[in-house]
């Protein structure tokens, strides 16, 4: 097995089902399991040894983790609780105000030019 194949195995518990739910959390009789969205991605090569060069291999590889949310477990009710993510709906409060800015600022320049 070449160096690429054995940097690939050695990186494949990574992106697992373990990473996406946690481990259970339970108090006051309420279990919570917390979840998560992963994304991941990776490349490599692998050369051979020539005249001019050494034999070489390498790989990149990339994860990006975000809680989306978890799964509440009380008696026999299960019930999804989603996690809120402050910095989307910030993100998203500055783009609609960036928008309504410009939009303002084309109303108010179609009143002054037809003045």
């Amino acid at each position: 097995m070449g160096k690429l194949q054995e940097l690939i195995s050695a990186s494949q518990d990574t992106m697992t089902v373990k990473r996406v739910f946690g481990e259970p959390i339970e108090k006051n009789g309420i279990a919570f399991i917390p979840a998560a969205a992963i994304r991941g991605g990776g490349g490599g090569g692998e050369g051979e040894p020539s005249e001019t060069a050494g034999a070489g291999a390498g790989i990149g590889f990339g994860v990006m983790a975000r809680p989306v949310g978890g799964y509440q477990i009380k008696g026999d009710e299960v019930t999804w609780v989603p996690a809120a993510d402050t910095t989307r709906v910030i993100i998203l409060g500055e783009v609609v105000a960036i928008i309504a800015l410009l939009v303002l600022r084309s109303v108010l320049r179609k009143r002054i030019a037809k003045h």
